[in-house]
């Protein structure tokens, strides 16, 4: 048998990245926690617990706090994690607008500028793009300090490994090597995803999925996208993708979909679907205190709240084909929660009740046992999904060994 030494190397490196991870994670997660208690909930030595943490407060990642009550022998320090000395870069590129956003690493938002999206090839908005984080920094450059990581969030079909945008609905773009072109600009850590797939990451970090380790989130908007989160991973296939949701036939009947396909999801939930089919049924001489002039998706659900009968069954017809959708997933993944994103969720009795109701005629009652559907408690329209890649980043330990390097130098 032929010694491979880096082989052995690269497994001792992978393994030390998976050590850092874990103690950082329990840091954040459980402290205040002493050396003692990360070394019994580890399993790793004292003496590893105590060469890590010496790492983490040379690179400023945690600090010691009061001293926790003794139970005899040298009282335990406390440690909890340090969020106010890093920071990163959090960008929404959506389908109207560029939305950046300054994160310290404890998910705290620290800045956040707005801009129009005005360009819709490639280059263009690369170098739209550059020019606004960088106006961005210098803005805010009193806040920035220790910038650690860039992270860009966008529909469509996102490499995140390689870094590459191999499709985003609203640009014309053609294997586009973001990650390369910000790396090179910027000389930080910088990670692209869906923003969907990044939203349902975020609300397993600082959301409404915390608790759970199996969880989905649906959010509905110009579009409907879907996150599954799987032993508290983010699910992708070797494609990046997984879940298009959006395309499920909920109406055989139904209109024609871009995609193809007739009666979609998407066709029958989004808002601009339930904006027009309610000024249709106004023009048709439906009973309601609606108007054309007024009949977006937030004023449909106030009516709604409010007792409106059109409005009622508006968000109610949306959440029955939700319901279809969502029995689907239920059905296939098994998740101890649901979480639903979007405007539709400024009415949430009723949408949820009309989704609970699909639900419970449409899946196995062992698989919707234990399972609650809520309402995220996230800015959705933020670029908190995109912080949550730099988050992830952290937990898997990539992040931390990048920080080790640099301040090493």
């Amino acid at each position: 048998m032929t010694f491979n030494y880096l082989n052995l190397v690269g497994n001792a490196e992978l393994i030390k990245q998976l050590n850092y991870a874990m103690i950082y994670r329990l840091i954040v997660q459980q402290g205040p926690i002493s050396r003692i208690q990360l070394a019994e909930i580890s399993q790793l030595a004292p003496a590893s617990i105590t060469k890590i943490t010496r790492q983490f407060l040379k690179n400023k990642l945690i600090k010691e706090v009061d001293v926790q009550q003794s139970t005899g022998g040298r009282p335990a320090v406390s440690i909890v994690a340090r969020y106010n000395y890093y920071r990163a870069i959090a960008v929404q590129l959506s389908r109207s607008h560029i939305m950046i956003e300054l994160y310290d690493i404890g998910a705290n938002c620290l800045a956040s500028n707005k801009y129009p999206l005005t360009d819709f090839t490639e280059q263009q908005v690369q170098t739209n793009l550059i020019t606004l984080i960088e106006q961005f920094i210098q803005e805010h450059s009193k806040k920035i300090k220790n910038l650690i990581a860039i992270s860009v969030v966008m529909p469509g079909l996102i490499d995140s490994v390689r870094g590459i945008v191999r499709y985003t609905p609203h640009i014309q773009v053609e294997d586009w090597p973001l990650v390369e072109a910000l790396q090179k600009q910027f000389n930080v850590s910088i990670f692209v995803g869906n923003d969907i797939q990044s939203l349902a990451l975020a609300e397993s970090y600082f959301g409404t999925t915390q608790d759970v380790d199996d969880s989905i989130l649906i959010r509905v908007h110009k579009g409907v996208g879907s996150g599954v989160i799987v032993n508290q991973q983010l699910l992708t296939n070797h494609n990046q993708s997984a879940c298009e949701v959006g395309h499920i036939q909920v109406d055989a009947l139904g209109d024609r979909c871009h995609c193809g396909n007739f009666g979609c999801l998407e066709n029958r939930v989004v808002n601009k679907a339930i904006e027009s089919r309610a000024k249709q049924m106004i023009e048709q001489g439906y009973a309601t205190k609606l108007t054309t002039e007024l009949c977006n998706i937030v004023n449909i659900c106030q009516r709604a709240n409010q007792g409106d009968e059109l409005a009622i069954k508006l968000v109610k017809d949306a959440g029955e084909n939700l319901g279809r959708a969502v029995a689907i997933m239920v059905n296939i993944f098994n998740p101890q929660r649901i979480v639903l994103a979007g405007e539709l969720i400024k009415s949430p009795e009723i949408l949820l009740s009309a989704i609970n109701s699909a639900l419970n005629t449409q899946s196995l009652v062992g698989l919707r046992k234990n399972l609650t559907i809520t309402c995220s408690t996230l800015d959705d329209r933020s670029a908190i999904g995109a912080f949550a890649l730099v988050q992830q980043a952290l937990f898997n330990g990539s992040l931390l060994m990048t920080l080790f390097d640099d301040n090493a130098m």
